[in-house]
């Protein structure tokens, strides 16, 4: 059961709309079709069953009417009948087409319906009562188009306009026509032919009306505009909290979002306004913590410096010298480490081209070994001291450990030295319609994969030693994340298959990223 449950979350999950607003147009877009489609089910049987009332009604009327011209025809003499029968013509017809013939004729049935046997059972009924129950009579509907009026050969278009049929061709090719065929006895046939007051409803059609379509159609249309317009108001202030939201990790002293909208909407702004209040204090308060601790830290440490200098031991002294000099060290990067994760600074254009080729001149002048690949096309949002610091920290250290795993030692005529065959370091700068992608990659002896989220770890470091010449204090890629994620992007770590480890940086694009001159 709950392997069902979750197959079908995934399955709506799939192919329903992501986003608030399409999923209750949607939503609202089913609710209309079916109260639509529920209403017209209910009109066309309603109007179905009162149309198929009124016709049965007609056919009865219609019923007793031929019955009487049957009882008029029948009781005429033989040499009379043709005389009224020509008259009937010249005076333009009748209600009935009627003609006598020495043969049953032949019809072509239109289709089978349920209103068209309910209204030949009634025929039949009314007939037969009228005229009694061993009359020969036969009645059906044909189209204009394949009827025949005389004798199996003679058909009704067929006949010159002067006989009167008129009244039977208003629409040859869709309209019923009611024949009655009564045999008056051998080898004589009354034929009578006639429309029915209503005769698009013996066709077979259980469609909508055309009105009725666009009625529903226009109705759907109506609504569907007024929902998209309504829920893009309604919706409007949850976009500018999401905006918020993103923008309150890349920039802490963002304007306050509007306390404006729905109720709940103040509600939500009014919180989240307090909540952006409540991190800046927070902030605040860690910086001045910082400082005070800082500054109190500072005179003990200098007061134990100059007791050291005091000391006759000279190995006790340069020890307890290292020892606090490395306190004092690791109290700055704790500070350092503070400020750089909330960086007071206002974001610009930043031409990342020149940012990347100042970084790695920069670590040439030492005669390292780093390039510079690929170009951007558009500038990128950010805060400008902050990205350089990042990337210097990232460079630095693909050329520390690339050198450090290809140093080795050599034999010469003076002795054993070390030779540095520091491979190049690689960074490569690139671009799509949504992000920017720097990838830096060394030569050195890579990361565990245990190792890749635990080096970001304030105070983790996979290189041993307690030198801040080799090792450092192990705060900087905790920095490098926090300034990253600061501005919205992501830092991944991977070994790569020919050695070294690969640093790869995604920096979103914004709107107010603006395109290089």
């Amino acid at each position: 059961m709950r392997a069902n449950k979750a197959a079908a979350g995934r399955f709506l999950n799939r192919w329903l709309p992501k986003s608030l607003a399409s999923r209750f147009v949607l939503l609202l877009l089913i609710a209309v079709l079916s109260a639509q489609g529920l209403s017209s089910l209910v009109w066309v049987t309603q109007l179905k069953t009162r149309h198929h009332e009124s016709v049965i009604g007609m056919a009865s009327q219609i019923a007793y009417s031929i019955s009487s011209t049957v009882r008029f025809f029948k009781s005429l003499p033989v040499d009379y009948r043709h005389i009224v029968l020509d008259q009937l013509r010249r005076l333009g017809g009748s209600r009935f087409f009627v003609t006598f013939n020495s043969e049953y004729i032949n019809i072509t049935p239109t289709p089978q319906s349920e209103l068209k046997q309910a209204v030949l059972e009634e025929m039949n009924e009314v007939l037969k009562a009228q005229l009694g129950s061993e009359v020969d009579l036969h009645a059906d509907f044909s189209l204009a188009s394949t009827l025949h009026v005389f004798n199996n050969d003679i058909r009704l278009l067929d006949l010159p306009p002067g006989w009167g049929h008129h009244s039977l061709l208003l629409e040859p090719a869709k309209t019923p026509i009611l024949v009655i065929q009564v045999g008056l006895k051998e080898n004589e046939w009354l034929y009578l032919a006639t429309l029915m007051p209503t005769p698009d409803g013996l066709l077979e059609n259980d469609n909508l009306p055309a009105d009725r379509l666009w009625f529903m159609g226009i109705t759907i249309v109506l609504v569907m505009l007024v929902s998209l317009l309504t829920i893009r108001y309604l919706t409007r202030p949850l976009k500018l909290l999401s905006r918020a939201a993103e923008e309150l990790g890349r920039d802490i002293d963002r304007p306050p979002i509007p306390e404006s909208g729905s109720a709940e909407m103040v509600t939500a702004a009014r919180t989240f306004n307090a909540m952006q209040e409540r991190l800046r204090r927070y902030i605040e308060d860690r910086e001045t913590l910082f400082s005070a601790i800082s500054h109190d830290l500072k005179t003990p440490i200098t007061r134990l410096r100059l007791r050291a200098e005091l000391l006759e031991d000279e190995q006790v002294k340069g020890k307890f010298v290292q020892d606090l000099l490395e306190l004092e060290h690791m109290v700055q990067g704790a500070l350092q480490c503070v400020k750089d994760t909330a960086i007071h600074e206002n974001p610009v254009n930043i031409d990342m081209n020149i940012m990347l080729q100042q970084i790695c001149d920069g670590a040439n002048l030492e005669k390292r070994q780093v390039s510079l690949t690929g170009l951007v096309n558009k500038k990128y949002w950010g805060k400008p001291l902050a990205l350089k610091r990042a990337f210097t920290n990232l460079v630095d250290n693909a050329v520390f450990y690339g050198r450090q795993a290809e140093a080795h030692l050599s034999q010469t005529s003076k002795g054993m030295h070390v030779v540095d065959l520091q491979k190049p370091v690689n960074v490569h700068l690139s671009q799509t319609e949504e992000a920017m992608m720097v990838t830096i990659r060394d030569h050195g002896p890579g990361v565990a994969e245990r190792d890749m989220e635990r080096i970001f770890e304030p105070y983790v470091r996979l290189e041993k030693s307690r030198n801040r010449n080799t090792g450092g204090s192990g705060l900087g890629l905790s920095i490098v994340r926090n300034i990253i994620k600061g501005h919205g992007g992501e830092i991944r770590l991977r070994n790569h298959p020919g050695g070294g480890l690969v640093v790869e940086v995604t920096l979103p694009i914004t709107d107010k990223a603006l395109a290089l001159d």
